[in-house]
This record gives structure tokens, C-alpha cells and sequence, in this order.
């Protein structure tokens, strides 16, 4: 009898052992199965950074929708959030202090922004946005082939300047456009060339006048008043960030201004051909939510153009100028 409940014993021992076994080995394939779909390890929270060259509503509203694909991607996210207020000073230590935090991925909100983090590290995933140049500034080796540490969202359509060139000559007649900018911002550079260029093949003059800061931009404006018909403000941030300056003169001397982006027209300028600065920016989180899970590497993700472009104008400034909106113009009307 004792013989035989020793066997038994024994028996159960080892079935035990065995479906413990079985259940092991199913725990071990859950895991992994999670693991092959690129989801986070849960409860992990990624520390992110943010720097951002100035506060105005377009970067702003770029901000707030790449942190917004990270939420929507259920990711629990520490964000480290930094402004240089376009100090360039402060944009190089800010590009540091990100990198000494040890953080696990970088969004630059500007071509300055973006420039720093790059000059600062190879390592940490660089995600930008609100670049318009991105080749030209040298943050990436082509769009379809970003290469390094670095992809991210530009902020230049590539119809934008020249449906707004048209829109000048054609509905508006102008002869001299006059701009601000900031020669200090690549991005400003290369979109005044192209500016230039097109300009000069509508058969327009265009009139320059230089500002290194925003306390500089009204005066700079006023300096065009009597020698040019109508304005065109690129997205240029020194500009962009005072850009009541350029609409208070404008509408003093009955000019009408065309701007680079839709949250200018709401600010005042007469109209662009834009989208919204927010859909870049969720864009570039979804880049983000994918490096962050392990789906890609920055150099595995092309860098993208906004999509969507459309003409905004500004219902009360077009009526301040005496201007008819046309049906032709299919544009969409801000009130």
C-alpha cells in the first residue's frame, strides 16, 4: 500500500512539473508575440525632448500635435519641453542639456532647433518639424533617404510660393513686393531665393529688407512703404514671431499682405496657400511613436511634405483693402 501511494505521488509530482512547463512556454510566446507587433514594454515611460526656437501660434500648434500622436499611441511619455525665445545662445544649450538628460528621442521644432540637436549628437533619434530646407540645412541626405539619426516633417509645400507668386500677379497686380526676413535663418534664405527667382519670371521686383531680431521688424517694414505695392512674409520665425508689426503697417498704408501660413491669415495677413502647422507636427509623432516602439530608425522613415494645401484668406482684411474675394480663387474664408 505504502508502494503504491509513493507511485502515485510520484505520478502527480511529475504531471505537475509538466503543465507547469506547458504553462510557462505559453507565457514565453505571449511575449514574444508582443514584442514581433513593435508595442512598448508596459509601464516603460519614454523621456522625450522638445526645443523649440520661438513661441508663435504656427510652432505652437506644431507642438501640440506631436505630442498629441504620442498620447493618441497610448505611449506614457515624459516630455522635457524647452524655448530658446530665438536666442541662438540659448538653442545650442538647450540642444545640450537635452543630450546630458539622457532623453530617448529629440523633437526639434525649427530648422535652428533641429540644426543644434544634429550639432550635438549621432546617437538620440532627432524627429523635426517646421523645416523648410531640410536638405539644405545638410539634417538629412535626401527626403526619401534621410540617413544618421535624423528624420522629421517640413513646412514648405513645394506649390506654396509659387501659387502665391501667381495669386500676386495675377488677382492682385503686383508690380514690387517687399519682404522681411532674417538672413541669420537658412530655412528664410532658401525660401527668398526660390521667392526671388519666381518673382523675377512673373516679371515682379521684389524689395528685401533684413531684421536679425523681432524687435527689428516693424521698423524694417516701414523702410518698404513707398517703394513697394504689396507685402509677402515667408515663415520666417524672427518675422512670423512679430508679425502684428508687419499687419499694423500693412493695413496703415493700405498694402495687402500675403503670408506663408494659415495662423498668419488669422492674425491678420490678407492670405496664403498653408496648411495646418498642428498636422505636421502629429505627423512627426507618428515618426516618433515608430522609433520609440522599435518599428524603424530615423534613416528607415522618409522625411515628408505637408499635404492639403489650400488658399486661406482673411474676409476683414480683404474688405479693408476694397478687395472682392472671387469665386475663382477657391479659397476657404476666415471671418
Amino acid at each position: 500500500m505504502k508502494n503504491s501511494t509513493k507511485k502515485l505521488s510520484f505520478l502527480l509530482a511529475g504531471l505537475g512539473l509538466l503543465l507547469a512547463a506547458c504553462g510557462s512556454s505559453e507565457t514565453s510566446t505571449d511575449s514574444t508575440a508582443d514584442s514581433s507587433t513593435g508595442t512598448s514594454e508596459e509601464g516603460k515611460t519614454f523621456k522625450v525632448g522638445i526645443t523649440q526656437i520661438v513661441e508663435h501660434p504656427s510652432l505652437d500648434a506644431a507642438t501640440e500635435g506631436f505630442k498629441a500622436a504620442l498620447e493618441e499611441a497610448g505611449l506614457n511619455v515624459e516630455f522635457v519641453e524647452e524655448n530658446a525665445q530665438n536666442d541662438q545662445s540659448m538653442n545650442m544649450t538647450i540642444a545640450q542639456n537635452l543630450v546630458n538628460e539622457g532623453v530617448d528621442l529629440i523633437f526639434a521644432n525649427s530648422t535652428p532647433s533641429a540644426q543644434a540637436v544634429k550639432g550635438a549628437t549621432s546617437d538620440i533619434p532627432l524627429i523635426f518639424t517646421s523645416v523648410t530646407d531640410a536638405v539644405g540645412s545638410e539634417l538629412i541626405e535626401s527626403m526619401e533617404a534621410p540617413g544618421g539619426n535624423v528624420t522629421g516633417t517640413i513646412d514648405l509645400h513645394p506649390d506654396t510660393i509659387a501659387n502665391t507668386v501667381a495669386f500676386l500677379k495675377d488677382e492682385l497686380g503686383a508690380k514690387k513686393v517687399g519682404t522681411v526676413y532674417n538672413t541669420g535663418e537658412q530655412n528664410s534664405v532658401a525660401q527668398i531665393e526660390q521667392v526671388k527667382t519666381l518673382l523675377g519670371e512673373a516679371g515682379i521686383e521684389l524689395e528685401e529688407a533684413a531684421v536679425s531680431t523681432s524687435a527689428e521688424v516693424k521698423q524694417a517694414t516701414e523702410s518698404l512703404i513707398g517703394k513697394v505695392d504689396s507685402l509677402y512674409i515667408i515663415t520666417d520665425n524672427t518675422v512670423v514671431s512679430a508679425l502684428e508689426s508687419v499687419v499694423d503697417v500693412a493695413n496703415a498704408n493700405e498694402l495687402p499682405l500675403m503670408v506663408g501660413e494659415l495662423d498668419s491669415v488669422e492674425r491678420g495677413g490678407l492670405g496664403a496657400y498653408g496648411f495646418e502647422y498642428y498636422d505636421i507636427g502629429f505627423e512627426a509623432g507618428q515618426m516618433a511613436v515608430k522609433i520609440l516602439n522599435g518599428e524603424a530608425t530615423p534613416s528607415e522613415i522618409p522625411a515628408a511634405y505637408p499635404a492639403n494645401l489650400k488658399l486661406l484668406i482673411n474676409k476683414g482684411t480683404a474688405e479693408g483693402l476694397g478687395l472682392e474675394i472671387q469665386e475663382s480663387w477657391n479659397a476657404e474664408i476666415y471671418e
